[in-house]
């Protein structure tokens, strides 16, 4: 369902096909055929829903056309003339709203042979009320209506709409339905409630949106089918260039985050969020959130004006570090008023005038908790000051980086909730942490946001298999540090230019190739030879480490 454009391929693989049937009956010396004769595909094979009225139009009058154009090409080719002129067939375009129509009554789902199209993707945090709504109502996931897309909607009414009949789904997607929570609550869906199965798909691609190339999404192509109907073989493309030509994989199953899923005891085992580490790790927190209007945050220049009329608040301004300043170098600054005595605010006016500031923002607010918080206008909603120093994760980062870049930062600094926080860190942590298998677990089940990776405590550090016991931890402790005293090399560079695959020094590669190899060989004596290997192993221990709780 959806706008229906897929007419001239389909004609395309038709000529192809009548030319192949062509040729075989002149090698064969049977009598001539007519190619003509036997072209079937026609626009009254196509139907489809469209929630605006004008693009119906549109799509109709673009079928025509297309249909046309082949006939033509259809004409040159076998060089007779075919027309379909007066036009006595018409696509099936109906205006409407595809989630809140009963799809069977366009066309009955015994007589369909395909459900494809593009549908709207909308973040849960993008859809509109009505559109939460819908796709509440069409999951119906309990009370929480969970965090699905928009396009999930599809998918589902898909899988409900293909129960009988022979037909088959193709749908373009955004990437984040085969990454992060989604997987855990859109796929149990599809594969128990509707009984289907991953037929084929594009892995994430880089999809260009209009004519000049201006606008790309990231995306992945789903097919599929009912289980009664499964292929044998499912085929896989992956794209090692993001804006290149896929390679093609065939397998017996795959897993909803599109991997080859033939080892795994449950093919269709997906990654829930969990709100403690089940691999022994220290617990990682969000950094501090002030919720504060932006009245305790400063830039360099307002900094340094407020200090002008306030020097005496000189020792509560600390460095305040998000992902961007973390990165790219960045300052920014935030008052940290927690454990001031009240003697000595009362000596600060422009620090009161702040705090005032605060507590109005936060009474005002809708949010219960919010405004609960207004009667502790000094403290933040978040309050994450180490007194040591501390490891920190940027929550997003780009998807071009082989590694995310994680280290160590010190008091005075404060995080913001743009980073993740693990508190006295060892070297090992920062080993498994920075390493290939760490940075594959994350590709493969981390959310993405843009063309970023979106770290997650609960889905990919909380759940990420650790190396099989026993095994020498301890060995990574100088491989690590080999990774930070080469960063000390080059102090003028930020963390962005070290880790961008263009400008990354190549003895700083070659001490995380090392440490990489190493990692590896914890988990497999043989280590790994791709990500995709070591993507379906961290699976399989996986599948084990939570076995006991299923």
């Amino acid at each position: 369902m959806g706008k229906l454009f897929l007419h001239m391929p389909l004609r395309r693989l038709e000529l192809e096909v009548l030319k192949e049937i062509y040729s075989k009956s002149l090698r064969s010396g049977q009598s001539e055929i007519d190619p003509t004769e036997l072209s079937t595909i026609n626009v009254d094979q196509f139907y489809g829903i469209e929630i605006s009225e004008f693009p119906v139009k549109i799509a109709e009058t673009a079928l025509w056309m297309m249909d046309h154009i082949m006939n033509n090409q259809l004409s040159l080719e076998f060089g007779q003339t075919y027309t379909r002129i007066p036009l006595e067939a018409s696509p099936h375009i109906i205006h409407g709203d595809a989630l809140e129509m009963d799809w069977s009554e366009v066309l009955d789902s015994e007589n369909c042979s395909y459900v494809f199209g593009n549908p709207p993707f909308g973040g849960a945090k993008y859809q509109s009320k009505a559109q939460r709504v819908q796709v509440h109502q069409i999951a119906a996931l309990g009370k929480s209506g969970g965090t699905l897309d928009y396009v999930a909607a599809w998918f589902i009414k898909a899988g409900e709409y293909i129960q009988t009949g022979k037909g088959r789904i193709g749908f373009v997607a955004t990437n984040s339905i085969s990454q992060g929570e989604q997987v855990a609550q859109l796929w149990p869906i599809l594969f128990d409630r509707f009984h289907l199965e991953i037929a084929f798909a594009h892995r994430t691609f880089q999809w260009e949106s209009d004519a000049r190339g201006k606008a790309h999404v990231y995306v992945v192509i789903l097919g599929l089918d009912h289980k009664e109907r499964e292929k044998p073989e499912k085929r896989l493309f992956s794209y090692p260039d993001i804006k290149g030509e896929p390679l093609e994989s065939e397998h017996s199953v795959l897993s909803p985050y599109l991997f080859d899923a033939s080892d795994l005891k449950n093919p269709k085992i997906n990654v829930r969020e969990v709100s403690q580490p089940m691999n022994g790790l220290s617990q990682m927190i969000i950094g501090s959130q002030p919720i504060d209007g932006g009245h305790y945050i400063f830039n360099e220049k307002s900094r340094n004006e407020f200090l002008e009329m306030e020097p005496g608040a000189t020792q509560f301004m600390r460095p305040y570090i998000g992902a961007r300043e973390f990165l790219n170098g960045k300052k920014r600054w935030i008052l940290a008023l927690h454990d001031v005595p009240p003697n000595i605010l009362a000596t600060l006016p422009y620090v009161r005038e702040r705090i005032t500031n605060v507590r109005n923002y936060r009474q005002v607010s809708k949010r219960v908790s919010t405004i609960k918080l207004s009667k502790t206008p000094t403290l933040y909603q978040v309050n994450t000051l180490p007194h040591n120093p501390f490891l920190v994760i940027p929550r997003i980062s780009s998807q071009r980086r082989e590694y995310i870049p994680i280290g160590w930062l010190h008091p005075p600094a404060i995080p913001s909730d743009q980073v993740l926080v693990l508190k006295n860190a060892s070297l090992i942590d920062f080993a498994l942490l920075t390493s290939s298998m760490h940075m594959a677990w994350m590709r493969y089940i981390a959310g993405r946001l843009g063309n970023g990776y979106r770290y997650s405590v609960g889905v990919v550090y909380n759940t990420f298999p650790l190396p099989p016991q026993p095994c020498d931890l301890d060995s990574l402790t100088p491989l690590a540090q080999a990774i930070l005293n080469i960063r000390d090399d080059y102090k003028d560079a930020t963390l962005a230019q070290l880790y961008d695959p263009d400008l990354m020094p190549p003895d700083l590669r070659s001490a995380h190739q090392k440490l990489d190899i190493a990692v590896d060989k914890l988990y497999h004596r043989e280590g790994f030879d791709s990500e995709q290997d070591r993507v379906q192993y961290l699976f399989c221990l996986y599948e084990k480490m939570i076995s006991p709780i299923e």
